[in-house]
C-alpha cells in the first residue's frame, strides 16, 4: 500500500509539475529522495523507540515485513533530504513544498490502509454496540479501526490542500497548513489508539510531538500570512 500510494502521488505530482512549468526531472528525483529518506527516518525512529529489542536482534532492524515505521521520523528525514536537494539545485523550498505536500497526505492515506491490512496501529477496545469494531490479530475483542479513521481524514486533508493550490495563497501556506492539519488529526486520533503508551501527562509521544508541530505551524502560518498581506497592501 505504501508503494501504491507513492506511485499514485508521484504520477499526480509529475502531471502538476508539468502543468506549472517545473523541471520534471528535478521534481521526480526529489520525490524519490524524499521517499528513501522518509523510509529510513521512519524506521530509525522506530528502532530508537524500541532500542532494547533491536540491540538484542540487530538483524531485524532491516525487516519491515511486520511494520515498524514512525511517521514523524520519516517526516523529519524527508524534510532534511528535501532541504539539501533544494538548496543544491537552487530551488525555492516553500514553492516546492507547496507543490508536493498535498500528495504526501494522499500517499499517507494509502499507507494507513496498509497498517489496517497488517493489523498494526489498531485502536482501543470498542463498545459492544459499536458497529465498526474490528478484531485484530492478538486481540479477542473488537477495537476501533483507527487506521481507517486516519486514512479517511488524510484523504480529507488532501482534498483541502489540493483545492487550496488553485486559490491565491502565500508561499509556504499549503505546507504549513498540512503541518497544522496533520498534527491536529494525529493528536485527536491518538486518543483512540490502543498500541501507543502514554508517556507525557497522559499523552503519547506522537501527541506530544503533534502539539509542538501544531503550535509552530500555526505561529509560522500567521507570521507568513501577515507578511503576505503587507506585501499585497504595498502594491
Amino acid at each position: 500500500m505504501v508503494a501504491l500510494g507513492f506511485g499514485l502521488a508521484a504520477f499526480l505530482i509529475y502531471r502538476r509539475a508539468s502543468s506549472l512549468g517545473f523541471d520534471k526531472g528535478l521534481i521526480m528525483d526529489l520525490v524519490i529522495l524524499i521517499l528513501l529518506a522518509g523510509l529510513a527516518g521512519a524506521r530509525a525512529l522506530y528502532v530508537l523507540l524500541n532500542l532494547s529489542y533491536y540491540t538484542a536482534n540487530p538483524i531485524e532492524i532491516f525487516d519491515l515485513s511486520n511494520g515498524g515505521l514512525v511517521w514523524y521520523g520519516g517526516f523529519l528525514a524527508g524534510i532534511a533530504g528535501a532541504i539539501w536537494y533544494i538548496r543544491r539545485n537552487e530551488l525555492d523550498f516553500w514553492v516546492v513544498s507547496d507543490l508536493l505536500i498535498p500528495y504526501v497526505a494522499l500517499a499517507q492515506a494509502f499507507g494507513r490502509i496498509g497498517c489496517y491490512l497488517n493489523g498494526c496501529c489498531y485502536g482501543v477496545t470498542a463498545a459492544p454496540s459499536y458497529p465498526f469494531g474490528v478484531v485484530f490479530p492478538g486481540s479477542m475483542t473488537p477495537r476501533h479501526p483507527t487506521e481507517i479513521y486516519s486514512s479517511l481524514l488524510l484523504i480529507l486533508i488532501f482534498v483541502i490542500l489540493r483545492s487550496w493550490q488553485d486559490l491565491p495563497h502565500f508561499k509556504g501556506g499549503i505546507f504549513l497548513g498540512y503541518c497544522a492539519l496533520y498534527s491536529l488529526k494525529r493528536f485527536c486520533v491518538e486518543f483512540l489508539r490502543g498500541d501507543n503508551p502514554k508517556i507525557i501527562y497522559s499523552l503519547t509521544l506522537s501527541q506530544a510531538i503533534s502539539a509542538f508541530v501544531f503550535i509552530i505551524a500555526i505561529a509560522a502560518f500567521i507570521y507568513k500570512g501577515r507578511q503576505w498581506k503587507r506585501y499585497l497592501s504595498s502594491k
